[in-house]
């Protein structure tokens, strides 16, 4: 029933390029076009406050209106935002046929992860997928596509094959090659045997420190040399 989903008022946009976008925006306004069934389009501005009540009432079907035009059915085509605030900066809506089905993304979300047994014996559970290609009437396409993990065993790995897919969902994806989650076990890394430091230093560092009394006088002979001929008297006698 249409009073089931959100309705959307919108104004018509005749302004067009990057700069009337812009002044648009800092007015509050999010610039969209809506695509229809039959190709063409229309563009349109709507209040970023309006639209954001719009998509978070958890309906993938939207009821638009342009104006003082009727309702026509929609449902988001793609969206721009902002990379750093986040925000949606451009909106593309795509006019469908609610009694014919349609192929749209939805978005994958883990519930349950902090009870699966592989997570308890130190593991880590990491999505592998965040979004699956589906089919449906596009009054049953899911706002989320919710995959249970709490069975997930250590080194465990969950293929879209093991999920059963909502009423009048058909998933479009390689049912055996599409991985939704995986457990990670780190592996530990043995220590590394400490070394002993040396205890004698060897060299100038090493060298012990000589007593000023023990200094030798020049000419004498320094310790461990025996006293006699120096190299030059020895070389003479010679």
């Amino acid at each position: 029933m249409a009073n089931d989903r959100p309705t959307l008022e919108v104004e018509e946009r005749p302004e067009q390029g990057s700069r009337s976008a812009r002044r648009l925006r800092r007015a509050g306004y999010v610039p969209g076009i809506v695509y229809g069934g039959d190709g063409d389009c229309q563009s349109f501005k709507v209040g970023a406050r309006e639209l954001r009540a719009a998509l978070v009432a958890g309906s993938a079907v939207i009821d638009l209106k342009v104006g003082g035009a009727g309702v026509r059915p929609v449902i988001v085509k793609d969206q721009q935002n902002h990379p750093v605030r986040g925000e949606i900066v451009h909106l593309d809506l795509l006019e469908v046929n609610l009694r014919e089905k349609i192929q749209a993304p939805v978005r994958v979300e883990l519930t349950g992860a902090e009870e699966a047994p592989g997570v308890s014996e130190g593991g880590i559970i990491s999505q592998e997928t965040n979004e699956l290609n589906i089919e449906a009437l596009p009054t049953d396409i899911p706002e989320v596509i919710t995959v249970d993990v709490s069975h997930l065993e250590a080194a465990g790995t969950l293929h879209l094959s093991e999920i059963t897919p909502p009423q009048g969902v058909e998933f479009l994806d390689d049912p055996e090659e599409t991985i939704i989650a995986t457990v990670t076990v780190p592996t530990e890394v043995p220590e590394e045997p400490e070394i002993e430091e040396e205890t004698e230093l060897v060299g100038e560092e090493g060298a012990e420190a000589v007593p000023a009394d023990q200094v030798p006088e020049e000419g004498e002979p320094t310790s461990g040399e025996s006293p006699g001929a120096s190299g030059d008297e020895a070389a003479d006698a010679s």
